[in-house]
């Protein structure tokens, strides 16, 4: 079988379900601050709405809710979708139930069909040498804020099809090609000046823009979805 890569944009789909491996990113800010959880030795559990997570917080022990719906913290959670508030917390004891408006769903929708790998610009070196080693056909499935493909997953879904192709994958179509020649050596802060920037500007939270900024391949561990929960991988 051909190794190829391909870029699908959720709530679409793609070609998952047909033998493809699925890598789900939501960089500003859910697959950043799930990482960001596991990697400092958290339970994560992304559930795709606020009707799973409660339910959920039910059945474990003493949980930390975070997240957002449309920006906002839902009722009764304890922290905004943010990889700066996750990194400061020292009660690691508690699991995290983690809810967006998309990447969260993300997540949860390709886990439901098949082996599910999460990334953000954190790990995106670790991610890839884990896939050229372990799996044929790769889907980057990128979430969507408001309808659109936002500058922060531009550049680290086409760092991750940049990194297959260089070990000699095919890109699955010309949207790929095209993605990674305006993305794939763009600098670490090209999506500065983007979208999801500017929100987090007008609503106080600037300190999580510079987070992704400055942790930028600092990880060199990957994740993936198992049972619902964001785990650290083992090697293949």
């Amino acid at each position: 079988m051909d190794r190829t890569v391909a870029i699908a944009r959720y709530p679409s789909l793609g070609e998952i379900g047909d033998g493809w491996t699925t890598v789900g990113l939501d960089v500003i800010r859910a697959s950043t601050t799930a990482i960001t959880a596991v990697a400092a030795g958290r339970r994560c559990y992304p559930v795709a709405s606020l009707e799973a997570a409660l339910p959920l917080a039910a059945r474990l022990h003493n949980p930390l809710l975070v997240g957002e719906l449309g920006g906002n913290m839902p009722y009764g959670f304890h922290l905004q979708n943010s990889p700066v508030e996750m990194d400061r917390r020292t009660e690691l004891d508690r699991p995290v139930i983690l809810l967006s408006s998309s990447g969260t769903g993300l997540l949860s929708a390709a886990a439901a069909h098949g082996r599910t790998y999460a990334v953000c610009l954190r790990n995106v070196s670790a991610t890839v040498a884990r896939l050229a080693t372990a799996h044929e056909r790769v889907l980057i499935l990128a979430g969507e804020s408001r309808g659109e493909f936002r500058e922060e997953d531009r550049l680290c879904s086409a760092r991750v099809a940049r990194g297959l192709m260089q070990a000699g994958y095919e890109p699955r179509s010309v949207l790929v090609e095209e993605l990674v020649k305006q993305w794939g050596d763009a600098p670490d802060d090209a999506f500065m000046t983007g979208h999801s920037v500017a929100y987090l500007a007008d609503t106080g939270q600037s300190h999580d823009a510079e987070f992704v900024r400055d942790h930028i391949d600092d990880l060199n561990s990957v994740y993936e979805m198992r049972g619902g929960e964001l785990v650290l991988s083992e090697s293949a």
